[in-house]
């Protein structure tokens, strides 16, 4: 006698909800089985822009909105039902006509053309580097993307690929601009002005890409106090940023000593200048106010607050009026948030 097998039926609860007909409503998925609580998306009622969301829950049912960048259509539950827009990451809701995406909170950096960003030589590779720029892909930095001794319109030639390594090697800082993207999200660098280059006597830092602010000029140049002169500081937007002794640049007028340069040799004393692997003679007091502002931009940063020019020179007057030297403070999260509300104060009340 053959045996049959019974699928068992689904435990009932007296808080079940039937239907008309007597039965019992469930619930089912995508594969027929029943829908736990956590399959189906958690709801987020009365949502605004700038709310901020988590993976999983609705953004929104209303139909006229398309989905963006950091969303998902949810399967409906039962046959003809209507799909929502559900968040697919962690961040706040940024509405753009009907079009409604999620901006993370943390993220990596993704390119776009123009920008300006401090990088690390990761390889050397013939003909080009591979520099690191806290993107999902290492860039890219091909030789005739540089300024090489010469003039910028000489051919590279079988020399210059055999002496690569004397512009830059493993672990050299620059600052560049992203010239190109390749379909793959892959970034092309160049380094085709004097403003560019490697980049020495100073110090090296990071916070979050989305802490840079976007902005007309990115290289900065602050007068400190105590002494220390000019700091140049340079913002990457991929959140890489480096604090350094404020250098002069090369002018058809005058070189690095005071000396006349013509505009024939202009390029080639820039060259020599930008590959110099040799940090200049940088004073205590210099050292100082290097060290006071990387600490203003690391407490802004991890307030919460968007680094740009206005907030890094309010930011320092306010470490001044804090009497807040040095690194002494950098570690000290109810120093850095004094000084975060002092600028914050400071701008409203500009």
């Amino acid at each position: 006698m053959p045996i049959q097998i019974i699928a068992p039926a689904p435990f009932v609860t007296a808080d079940d909800e039937a239907d008309d007909e007597g039965g019992v409503r469930l619930d089912f998925d995508n594969d027929g089985d029943i829908a736990m609580d956590g399959d189906a998306p958690r709801r987020a009622a009365g949502r605004q822009s700038g709310g901020i969301v988590t993976p999983g829950e609705v953004v929104t049912e209303d139909p006229q909105w398309m989905r963006g960048h950091g969303t998902y259509l949810s399967q409906p539950l039962a046959p003809g039902g209507s799909q929502s827009i559900v968040s697919s990451l962690a961040g706040t809701i940024s509405k753009t006509n009907k079009l409604l995406s999620i901006r993370a909170l943390k993220f990596r950096y993704v390119p776009e053309i123009g920008d300006l960003v401090v990088g690390r030589i990761l390889e050397v590779q013939t003909k080009r580097w591979r520099v690191d720029i806290a993107a999902p892909h290492s860039a890219t930095l091909l030789l005739s993307s540089i300024n090489l001794p010469g003039g910028i319109l000489r051919k590279r030639t079988s020399t210059d690929e055999l002496q690569i390594r004397t512009f830059f090697s493993e672990g050299d800082l620059l600052v560049a601009e992203v010239q190109t993207l390749s379909n793959d999200g892959l970034a092309s660098l160049h380094t085709r002005s004097l403003k560019y280059g490697k980049l020495r006597n100073g110090v090296f830092m990071t916070i979050d890409a989305g802490m840079v602010r976007r902005m007309k000029s990115h290289v900065l140049t602050m007068n400190t106090s105590n002494g220390g002169g000019e700091v140049d500081i340079y913002l990457g937007v991929n959140g890489y940023i480096y604090i350094a002794k404020h250098t002069t640049p090369l002018t058809e007028s005058g070189g690095p000593e005071g000396k006349s340069v013509s505009i024939t040799r202009l390029e080639e004393e820039a060259s020599e200048a930008i590959y110099s692997n040799v940090n200049e003679e940088i004073s205590p007091e210099t050292r100082a106010e290097i060290a006071r502002i990387a600490c203003v931009i690391g407490a802004l940063a991890k307030n919460g607050v968007k680094v740009d020019d206005e907030m890094v020179h309010l930011g320092y007057e306010a470490a001044l009026e804090e009497f807040l030297q040095g690194m002494e403070w950098g570690g000290d999260g109810e120093a850095g948030k004094r000084v975060v509300e002092a600028a914050l104060a400071k701008r409203m009340e500009g």
